[in-house]
């Protein structure tokens, strides 16, 4: 019965071993070792819930989890710490108070950090966005694949990758293309030649919308007589999709096609043209006059 005495006695001496020892601040190897085992076997539980969770969840919403459950775990390991340490007998005021203007410092580098965090919390939370949107950002047209914590990446028609801090999205004025539904509308703007059988023109780029794929039959096509332009008559061709992240492509295809029935049925799209008017003045009339010391009274000395 001593010899376990004496093992436990060993055992608290080692624990109460100071390894910070001031007047105000006192930790022990204890109290290091229960920070450290609090900490592990809050892992581990947070692995079966973060598992359990995400076994149910839709692929779409994973990533949003993830974000969310990683700003939440890291907050969680550090009001253990302070738990804990307040639990030791830590004075927990002093030491705030002498890290003072190291937080102040931390919170001005910082500041932009928690800014997207909090922002892409919000972002998650109020599903003003989603992987799989088509945004438009700085002229820039972008389809969303991944939101994170603190930024959110896209990439553009031309696959290259945008890194958009979130609280661009708070901030800034942003258009979403998909955030209702899936369906755009896409226009193209043409110009015929004055004299044009503008019934025949509005034929042909109805047909043309009616006979590509990727236009939707329902709601139809159609076309607008916009303006009697400098050189032409301005027609726009309106038209719906599913895939505006591809809108460049289709309305590509539908430009040779419309230029190939216009050459077909003899209809012209005209070069922008200028009327120049030339106004000639009378020549100009030069004389030349002869100056000499007599004219003037000036003889010789």
């Amino acid at each position: 019965m001593e010899y376990f005495k004496d093992i436990m006695s060993t055992i608290n001496r080692f624990l109460s071993r100071r390894i910070i020892d001031t007047d105000n601040i006192d930790i022990t190897i204890g109290t290091l070792l229960t920070i450290i085992i609090v900490l592990v076997v809050v892992t581990y539980v947070l692995r079966l819930v973060h598992k359990f969770v995400t076994a149910k969840l839709p692929e779409a919403d994973k990533n949003k989890f993830v974000s969310i459950f990683n700003f939440l775990k890291y907050l969680l390991y550090i009001l253990i710490v302070i738990t804990v340490l307040h639990a030791s007998g830590v004075n927990l005021t002093v030491l705030l108070t002498a890290s003072a203007a190291l937080f102040v410092g931390l919170g001005f580098a910082l500041q932009y950090l928690f800014q997207d965090i909090i922002s892409g919390v919000l972002i998650i939370l109020d599903q003003s966005l989603h992987v799989g949107d088509v945004i438009e950002i700085d002229n820039k047209v972008s389809r969303v694949f991944e939101i994170r914590l603190r930024t959110t990446r896209t990439l553009t028609r031309d696959d290259k990758v945008i890194i958009i801090p979130n609280h661009v999205f708070l901030t800034d004025s942003i258009y979403n293309y998909t955030q209702n539904h899936n369906i755009t509308r896409e226009s193209l703007k043409i110009g015929v030649a004055y004299g044009s059988d503008v019934s025949k023109v509005t034929q042909i780029l109805e047909a043309v919308a009616e006979g590509n794929e990727d236009v939707l039959k329902t709601p139809k096509a159609f076309v607008q007589f916009d303006d009697f332009g400098d050189s032409a008559l301005m027609f726009s061709l309106n038209f719906y999709i599913t895939n505006s992240f591809g809108a460049p492509g289709i309305k590509s295809q539908m430009r040779y096609k419309i230029d190939t029935e216009f050459r077909d049925n003899n209809i012209s799209i005209p070069f922008p043209q200028r009327d120049v008017h030339v106004y000639q003045h009378s020549p100009f009339q030069h004389s030349r006059v002869e100056n000499s010391t007599k004219e003037w009274g000036l003889g010789d000395d």
